[in-house]
């Protein structure tokens, strides 16, 4: 399935914050049993005023993708542009303000919380670096509301509200490794192959929320970021494949390096657990010609998947009401023909 750019604020009459626009497209398990996840897509042209949110079912990760998001939350202000990405954990009080139309993806996780992976034989460098993970100074507001104060809770899939005459940040300080934190996409250090052949994805892990199984995670953020591609005797764009994951993928801008037309920024796509797919035909084509020189891959461009080794199911907003799925998205692969010739034999 793949999704075109999902609609910011059609109607210039519409005023609709982010606890208006967050609307779930996918999805696995349930929060009840505090295991699963659920991806979300928020579109909205107003800031919360005199409204906050907390969830009680588990973690979100937000990628915005159009427009900048000024988080408060109990800990401090976060200010979070496209190509960085901000988690808030379970239970914390956040309003998010923006500054035009804004439009971005959220994973959330259930009974987990998201960790940076396990680096193995990488060593003790690379990937997300530790040190470029940012958390908010703390920054408080007493402020009575005489209008009231509506704090809206998330709690097993349902929003519920409640009013108080006062601002939730009214927290002077804080301290421990519980917070929310943001981090910017290109401090990312990339690890990829120099000899032969296209690595695995899971190198371009940068957060994980890992399952009870070792090695299997229930989800994992993963990047695709601008980086050199060297290998020889390769096809170097994302082979074709099928695996036990669901794979969401999403572009924050630019043109995936895959599909470069059809797939755009604020759009979406599902390949589920064991469906076949890989580049499109125009891909295949130039990739198969191209001469394996040293190159500048995804240059301008920064698209992420979440992925996930749930089956998730497709809610009725992102097959229906979203009016934004793309039928036509199986022709992309429609013209390749088979290029088996068994009598050719390989020199290397």
């Amino acid at each position: 399935m793949r999704w075109k750019p999902f609609v910011v604020g059609e109607k210039t009459q519409d005023f609709v914050d982010v606890s208006h626009g967050l609307y779930t497209l996918c999805g696995a398990g349930e929060p009840k049993s505090r295991n699963g996840i659920a991806i979300h897509i928020y579109t909205c042209n107003v800031s919360m005023i005199d409204r906050c949110l907390y969830n009680s079912d588990g973690d979100f990760l937000i990628v915005p993708q159009q427009g900048k998001l000024l988080i408060l939350t109990e800990f401090g202000k976060i200010l979070v542009e496209p190509n960085e990405i901000c988690v808030i954990q379970q239970g914390m009080r956040f309003s998010v303000e923006v500054f035009g139309h804004s439009r971005g993806y959220i994973l959330e996780v259930f009974g987990v919380h998201f960790e940076l992976p396990d680096l193995g034989p990488i060593g003790a460098n690379g990937l997300a670096n530790p040190r470029d993970f940012l958390t908010p100074v703390a920054w408080y507001e007493d402020r009575r509301v005489a209008g009231g104060y509506t704090v809206i809770n998330k709690y097993q899939g349902k929003l519920f509200s409640a009013k108080q005459d006062f601002s939730p940040y009214n927290v002077v300080a804080w301290h421990g490794n519980y917070a929310p934190y943001k981090y910017n996409l290109d401090n990312f250090m990339v690890v990829n192959c120099v000899a032969f052949d296209h690595a695995d994805p899971s190198i371009f892990t940068v957060l994980t929320a890992k399952s009870l199984r070792p090695g299997v995670a229930i989800a994992d953020f993963v990047i695709f970021p601008p980086r050199w591609g060297v290998a020889d005797h390769t096809f170097r764009p994302p082979y074709y494949h099928r695996n036990c994951m669901s794979e969401f993928m999403g572009l924050i801008k630019g043109h995936y390096e895959a599909k470069e037309e059809g797939f755009q920024p604020g759009g979406g796509s599902l390949h589920s657990a064991m469906t076949p797919h890989g580049p499109d035909t125009d891909c295949f084509e130039k990739a198969s010609a191209a001469k394996l020189v040293p190159e500048r891959v995804a240059e301008g461009t920064m698209a992420f998947m979440f992925e996930s080794s749930l089956s998730m199911a497709v809610t009725r907003w992102g097959l229906e009401t979203c009016s934004r799925l793309d039928k036509e998205y199986y022709r992309c692969w429609e013209s390749l023909r088979s290029h088996f010739t068994p009598s050719q034999r390989s020199k290397h």
